[in-house]
């Protein structure tokens, strides 16, 4: 019987990480199976949480959402150890990539006690400076990182409209970005929306931006909007939710283990960000590249 380990995000979902717990820990515990639950202090404590569990053989589960998820996913690759999910963020992109819903606590729990580990692909982004980070669905630059921002700052809205409203509000703002996009050794310069490099075809609760992306198949699938007109980009927007926006002329999807990025838009820098966190701004043409490196089979996970 396998050992677990909670990691939980307290603030995840409105404070619904804490609620997901209860259920799930309880159903463990009725299979006969050790639950340790621990609420996340910070980043650094985490580290030494993550190496401690790994250590005793136990299955870290990130509770929380897609920010948590990733903030765990490296160390648990780094040690070698086997990570679980039960989904209680905003978006849950990555738990929905693997078939695990945050409404089903019961099939959340049977994955983790009968699903065999397997290996899966995870991201690096290396920013100016040298700032590095693991992610595990997606890295992207433009008006999808304005977004994420807003829903962050979203306190009134509904849980439901958010993201929506989000993406609305950011499209209706931005300013298209000169772009340079370097894949696997190969160069191009598009007027770009946003700048997807998607280990998931998920992000943005539920938008399928990259509907070609698998998990373990050693590959990015970078996904480039162009600067249509925001009327255009904001009526296209429903064709994300089912992929099909890849089939729109101002859509490019490319392919490789490795991708270069920077650009600016005329106003100023392009924000940009991983899993729903923040990563700062791209750098300019010109400046050293922020770059995403497929780490092909780094994580083993139940899913």
């Amino acid at each position: 019987m396998r050992s677990y380990t909670f990691l939980v995000n307290p603030r995840s979902g409105g404070g619904a990480a804490p609620e997901a717990v209860v259920p799930a820990s309880r159903l463990l515990r009725d299979a006969g199976a050790e639950v340790e639950v621990t609420y996340s202090p910070g980043p650094k404590a985490t580290v030494a949480l993550v190496a401690a569990a790994v250590d005793r053989g136990d299955v870290v589960v990130s509770v929380g959402g897609d920010g948590m998820l990733s903030s765990l996913a490296g160390e648990v690759s780094a040690r070698g150890g086997v990570l679980g999910l039960l989904p209680a963020g905003r978006g849950n992109d990555f738990a929905r990539m693997v078939g695990i819903s945050r409404d089903d606590t019961e099939g959340a729990v049977r994955v983790l006690l009968e699903a065999e580990p397997r290996k899966v692909d995870l991201l690096r982004y290396t920013g100016p400076g040298g700032t590095s980070r693991v992610v595990a669905g997606s890295v992207y630059g433009g008006v999808d990182a304005v977004a994420a921002e807003i829903v962050d700052r979203s306190r009134f809205v509904p849980k439901s409209l958010q993201y929506p409203l989000a993406a609305v509000r950011a499209l209706a703002a931005y300013r298209p970005a000169e772009v340079e996009v370097v894949v696997d050794g190969a160069a191009q310069t598009f007027r770009a929306a946003t700048v997807v490099a998607a280990n998931s075809a998920y992000y943005g609760k539920g938008m399928k931006i990259a509907p070609g992306a698998v998990l373990d198949d050693g590959l990015i699938d970078v996904v480039v909007i162009e600067a249509a007109s925001k009327l255009g980009l904001i009526r296209s927007m429903p064709k994300v939710y089912d992929g099909e926006h890849v089939a729109l002329p101002e859509v490019t999807v490319l392919r490789g283990r490795e991708v270069t990025l920077r650009g600016a838009t005329a106003r100023g820098p392009i924000p940009v960000g991983g899993d729903g966190e923040p990563l700062g701004v791209l750098p300019r043409r010109g400046d050293d590249p922020a770059t995403v490196t497929l780490l092909p089979g780094a994580l083993n996970l139940l899913g």
